[in-house]
């Protein structure tokens, strides 16, 4: 049976509720960023009219501003984006149950065999309720429109909205129209719809990647759809191999609701920064409070231990990098940040400007792991017991009644619950190479 798979994308969101809040900015360009007296200060988000300028998400404030002197900057409030972000979920939830975040302010959804109020097509006009279901485009887009008059009617956002049959072309039909727009990529004629595309526009092909199908004359979704299997393979390996596979309307992932544990098969957070970080102090500072998530969300799952470390970085000029390493099975925060600061210094050499960071971890035992020496003799046991009841502490009082010493004494860092309150998109192929 033909899937309804429904991508929603809250448009210029950070920007777009800092608007909501503070009405007298509507029509002005503005960013939200970091510390506008600091030179190191960044561009979190933007609105429209500072697009227009060429403003771009991730270049320092006085570089924007450079582009745009009447710049309005705002310094960013997260518990605001995610309370607009819970609402816009209530919303969906009317719909689905089978709601799956993709970062703050995004999400899929699967309405396929909704039993909620979506009404029922005519052919002329839509009435009633019911679970009839129809797969003309005519409904399709008329589901996208609905859901995006609503956002707008009840949060005050504007969303932009892909309708499709799987994942990868519902995410790919919300980027096309922006913002406030419907796009509906059915099977009947995907291929018409997407195959001039850059091939970049492709989920999870980023710019390494892109690059390498470029020199093979892969430059649009098309062309990777009609490759040849082993040429992609040879390039890329299984993950060329996923590519083709989502170029030619095959993907079968299925939308996940945000409490299901059983299919993971990694845990990561990232943080793009306000500023710059300049110092190795900065950087592993920054690796504890992101390994604290990690961690936490890796016993929460109760997947058993990682043996698998990943680090992302990107510097001030948007480029980015991936590396990785085998340990030894673990759950703590103490000993994936300490890799992950490896990993960094093994890459990094100062000076440098580093604008964010991510920490994933995967290879998950599910309890299987064989005692390690210290673990005969207690101390990494200790050591995880102590974790996790620091893990109930937090979930009762708070995340910043509990803090490790390397963040105690920066507020920043203390109150900087990354768990609680930021959710990241999937890394990029490119993002787990060496390039």
């Amino acid at each position: 049976m033909e899937r309804i798979v429904v991508h929603s994308d809250l448009n210029n969101f950070y920007a777009s509720v800092e608007r909501k809040l503070r009405p007298e900015l509507a029509g002005v360009p503005l960013a939200v960023g970091g510390d506008e007296e600091a030179r190191k200060g960044i561009v979190l988000a933007k609105s429209e009219e500072a697009k227009k300028f060429g403003v771009k998400t991730g270049e320092t404030l006085w570089q924007a501003k450079r582009k745009c002197p009447g710049l309005v900057v705002v310094p960013p409030d997260f518990s605001e984006y995610m309370k607009y972000s819970r609402m816009a979920k209530a919303i969906y939830a009317q719909y689905t149950d089978l709601i799956e975040p993709y970062g703050i302010d995004e999400c899929w959804l699967d309405i396929t065999h909704s039993t909620k109020i979506f009404p029922r097509y005519d052919g002329q006009k839509y009435t009633g309720e019911g679970e009839e279901k129809h797969f003309s485009p005519e409904f399709l887009r008329f589901l996208g429109d609905t859901l995006r008059e609503r956002i707008k009617s009840e949060l005050g956002l504007t969303v932009s909205v892909g309708v499709s049959f799987n994942k990868v072309f519902a995410k790919l039909g919300s980027d096309l129209k922006k913002p406030d727009g419907t796009t509906v990529i059915s099977a009947a004629d995907y291929g018409r719809v997407i195959y001039t595309l850059p091939v970049e526009d492709l989920l999870f092909v980023g710019k390494a990647t892109a690059d390498k199908l470029k020199k093979r004359g892969l430059s649009t979704i098309g062309a990777l759809a009609a490759a040849p299997d082993g040429l992609v393979h040879a390039m890329l390996g299984k993950a060329g191999d996923t590519l083709v596979k989502y170029a030619r309307g095959q993907d079968d992932d299925p939308v996940r609701p945000m409490d299901e544990r059983g299919e993971l098969k990694s845990i990561g957070n990232s943080l793009t920064y306000p500023e710059d970080l300049t110092r190795p102090g900065e950087v592993k500072k920054n690796l504890y409070v992101l390994a604290e998530s990690v961690a936490a969300r890796l016993r929460e799952a109760d997947l058993g231990r990682a043996d698998t470390v990943h680090l992302w970085v990107r510097d001030s000029s948007l480029n980015s990098f991936g590396v990785q390493k085998k340990v030894r099975p673990t759950v703590l925060c103490g000993e994936i940040a300490e890799h992950a600061y490896e990993l960094f210094l093994q890459k990094v050499r100062p000076p440098f400007k580093v604008r964010a960071l991510g920490i994933t971890v995967s290879g998950f035992d599910g309890g299987s792991s064989q005692m390690t020496l210290d673990e005969v003799d207690g101390s990494y046991s200790r050591r995880e017991r102590a974790e996790r009841a620091v893990d109930a502490i937090r979930k009762k009082y708070g995340y910043s009644k509990v803090q490790r010493g390397i963040t105690a004494n920066d507020p920043d860092a203390a109150h900087n619950d990354v768990k609680g309150t930021h959710l990241i998109k999937p890394a990029k192929f490119d993002d787990g190479q060496e390039f």
